[in-house]
């Protein structure tokens, strides 16, 4: 038994490498190949392909790995900061997250991909509804502002070019927003 939960336990650590590593690689090219992942990640073609039988698999994967923890780190990110900062801070990094997933093209317009895409907007919008109620209960914001209406008007800050000129602009972007939702 004590085997079959290590090559369990292995199994697990060797989705969690290819996972960070694929993250990792496609932002910095989303044409790295699956082949550059598993060395980097230090496993063989044969384990990534076990895991993610293909390109596609493993580029949803990552991206539903990186939302449930961009979504897990509102906790963090709220008993670490003033709710407002905390709000701005999440967004950034959201933004961050959207721009690289821009640079993976056709990878996340499958059907499966829409699928995908499709269930993170619950978590998402939750993760958003608790910023605001935060920021509400701190008195920053107006009561009442729909998670779904600021994440429509968030999307401008991935719009911006991956530039410190973009992220200047991205800034003025999210403080314009903010003064929208002051009471």
């Amino acid at each position: 038994m004590a085997d079959a939960a290590q090559q369990r336990s292995d199994a697990l650590k060797n989705r969690e490498a290819i996972l960070q590593v694929a993250h990792d690689a496609l932002a910095e090219s989303p044409n790295a190949s699956l082949n550059s992942i598993a060395k980097r990640a230090g496993v063989g073609a044969g384990t990534l392909y076990r895991h993610f039988p293909t390109r596609e698999a493993l580029v949803l994967e990552v991206h539903r790995h990186d939302v449930d923890r961009l979504v897990a780190a509102v906790s963090d990110v709220l008993a670490a900061h003033p709710p407002l900062d905390a709000f701005r801070q999440w967004f950034t990094t959201l933004a961050a997250y959207v721009r690289i997933k821009h640079g993976l093209g056709e990878a996340l317009h499958s059907a499966a991909a829409q699928e995908v895409v499709s269930a993170s907007w619950p978590p998402v919008t939750a993760a958003v509804g608790r910023l605001l109620d935060a920021c509400e209960q701190a008195g920053e914001v107006r009561p009442g502002i729909d998670p779904v209406d600021v994440i429509m008007l968030m999307s401008c800050l991935w719009r911006t070019p991956a530039t410190a000129e973009g992220a200047a602009q991205a800034d003025r972007l999210l403080e314009l927003a903010i003064d929208g939702f002051r009471p």
